[in-house]
């Protein structure tokens, strides 16, 4: 017996390089993309390690759980962080940034979290990448959560070093992630004594052995099922259009705020602005007396495919997620969350409107989608 899964002929060099490519073409761009084979958390530590060291002066930005982790892998590198940090429940802006550069001058490296899935704000990555551009820093980005929710275009935005993973919006594989490396990062690559060489994290060890060598030999096997999950993740991306994919998203947090406003019950959106709210998940705050964790458990014991997750660590007790990405990007998912949500509201003995919320839903959906890709068409240039 054998196994759609098993018993695969093996993948190619030049199979692989073609999966590269289709990445490349994701981001709009011409630097060097490199899959590894692991989760995200794979090149967002091996960038970090390979470009950061004693001799650097970071300002790590924190919107959200990440930026705080980024902070710790820069101290543990010997670097010299600058953390700009801003409320959860809002974004950082490009007057910020400058205002840091202008307090501390030596900055020569800047780590950013472009959508902070866990929080659900996102950050103006282009107008942040302006100022960075005219300082000179060194720019890494965390786009895992943006990419394929928002554009994500590391060439028009100055990005040195620009993550992604397939698992969230692209609605692809978790076990294999990408990123694109500009000239300017490969060369600090080199530079850096302390960079990891002949290591699972190394980014040089992929730049001398696979690119140098014009992509004709692996460094070690691939992860053959998530690498032929991403590709035909990033073929049903170009077959949809990808302004299409992200306009779906950007509709589905739209509907999803509208729908929590008109549900009542005292929950509310946890990102103030609109603006700030990332496109990929939204968060929502519940009522004082009211225990997030609990309310997601009741919610997923009736319907375990319910996009929903309480916040993580302190904000359990008081944020929803509802994860509104991939697959989930429907006006159904959205509907039924909320639903779930009011249910336990009212459970609580809290006055919900779940029919006024099934109609903002609908409402917002059909008045925000054709909106949607037209501004997607204008940000890209479609």
């Amino acid at each position: 017996m054998t196994h759609p899964f098993l018993d695969l002929p093996p993948l190619t060099a030049d199979r692989f390089a073609a999966i590269e490519d289709g990445v490349a073409r994701l981001l709009d761009t011409r630097q060097h993309v490199v899959i590894m084979q692991g989760e995200a958390l794979l090149p967002l530590e091996g960038a970090i390690r390979a470009t950061a060291g004693p001799g650097t002066t970071a300002l790590n930005v924190i919107t959200g759980p990440y930026g705080q982790t980024f902070g710790n892998w820069l101290r543990d590198c010997g670097a010299t962080v600058v953390d700009l940090a801003v409320p959860f429940h809002t974004a950082v802006t490009a007057g910020q940034v400058r205002e840091a550069f202008a307090a501390h001058p030596e900055i020569d490296f800047v780590s950013l979290v472009h959508a902070e899935a866990a929080t659900g704000n996102t950050n103006p990555v282009a107008e942040i990448g302006e100022v960075v551009r005219a300082h000179g820093a060194l720019f890494y980005l965390d786009a895992v959560a943006s990419v394929g929710a928002e554009p994500v275009l590391p060439d028009a935005w100055g990005v040195d070093l620009c993550v992604i993973g397939a698992q969230k919006a692209m609605g692809g594989p978790a076990g294999v992630s990408a990123v694109s490396v500009s000239a300017r990062a490969w060369a600090r690559m080199a530079a850096n004594p302390n960079a990891p060489r002949h290591s699972y994290l190394s980014l040089l060890d992929w730049k001398e052995r696979w690119v140098d060598g014009g992509r004709k030999v692996l460094l070690h096997a691939p992860a053959q099922l998530e690498m032929l999950a991403l590709e035909a993740c990033v073929e049903r991306i170009e077959a949809d259009g990808l302004e299409t994919v992200m306009a779906r998203h950007r509709t589905a947090a739209l509907a999803t705020r509208a729908g929590a406003v008109a549900l009542g019950g005292g929950l509310e959106p946890y990102v103030h602005a609109e603006s700030d709210a990332a496109p990929v998940a939204t968060t929502l705050r519940v009522p004082s007396g009211v225990v997030a964790s609990e309310l997601v458990a009741e919610a997923l014991a009736g319907d375990g495919s319910l996009p929903l997750a309480a916040g993580g660590g302190a904000l359990a007790g008081e944020m929803i997620r509802v994860n509104h990405y991939g697959a989930d990007a429907t006006a159904g998912a959205v509907r039924s969350s909320l639903a779930a949500i009011g249910a336990g509201l009212a459970k609580r003995g809290l006055t919900v409107d779940p029919e006024g919320a099934r109609r903002a839903v609908e409402s917002a959906w059909h008045q925000h989608g054709d909106r949607c890709r037209e501004r997607m068409d204008g940000v890209t240039g479609a």
